[in-house]
C-alpha cells in the first residue's frame, strides 16, 4: 500500500466514525440551526432521578443563549428555554407568576446531574428541580436549585422538524 492510499484510507476511517445525530445524543461543539440561526451547542446537562434521564443543550449564537430540553416520556418531548430572572426560594410554591403569567407546579423532584462543556463545573451534583405549566399549557416554567441559588428559566414545546443538527468535528 503506497503513501496516498494510506492516507486517504486513514481519513475515510476517521470521517465514518462520527455518530449520527438525534436530539437524544446531541454533543458539545454540534451546530443546530433552529428559527433561522445557527447555534452552537457549548454545554451539556445530563439529568438522572432514578431510572428516568433527560437533557438540556446549552445553545450560543453571538450573545444570545437558549437551552434545549429533550426527553423520551411516552413520546419525544423537545423545549426551547430561556433562563430569566425570578427571585425564588424553596420549598418550591405550588403556583408562579411570571410576566402576568399563572403557572401551576407540574412536577418536582431531585436528579443526578453530569456536565460537558460549560456545564462541566456543575458535574456530579445534585439539583431540586420543579416544573411548572401556565394554565392554557402552551409555556413552562423550569425551576433547579444549586446550592442556595435558584435558577429559572421559562420555555415552550418545539416538533423535532424545527431543528437540524450539524455533527462537530468531534
Amino acid at each position: 500500500m503506497g503513501f496516498f492510499s494510506r492516507l486517504f484510507s486513514k481519513t475515510e476511517k476517521q470521517q465514518s466514525s462520527v455518530e449520527e445525530r438525534t436530539v437524544l445524543n446531541i454533543q458539545v461543539g454540534d451546530i443546530i440551526t433552529y428559527d433561522l440561526a445557527d447555534y452552537e451547542v457549548v454545554g451539556k446537562i445530563t439529568y438522572r432521578d432514578g431510572s428516568y434521564e433527560w437533557f438540556s443543550y446549552q445553545l450560543l449564537e453571538g450573545d444570545t443563549t437558549k437551552w434545549l430540553a429533550a426527553e423520551m416520556d411516552d413520546e419525544l418531548e423537545l423545549g426551547i428555554y430561556e433562563t430569566v430572572q425570578m427571585p425564588v426560594q424553596m420549598p418550591y410554591p405550588k403556583q408562579l407568576t411570571h410576566e402576568g403569567k399563572t403557572f401551576y407546579k407540574d412536577e418536582e423532584g431531585e436528579a443526578r446531574v453530569t456536565g460537558e462543556g460549560r456545564s462541566k463545573n456543575i458535574n456530579g451534583r445534585t439539583t431540586r428541580y420543579a416544573e411548572y405549566v401556565s394554565e392554557d399549557e402552551e409555556t413552562y416554567l423550569s425551576l433547579e436549585s444549586w446550592g442556595s441559588e435558584v435558577e429559572a428559566s421559562t420555555g415552550y414545546d418545539i416538533e423535532p422538524y424545527e431543528i437540524k443538527i450539524i455533527a462537530g468535528s468531534k
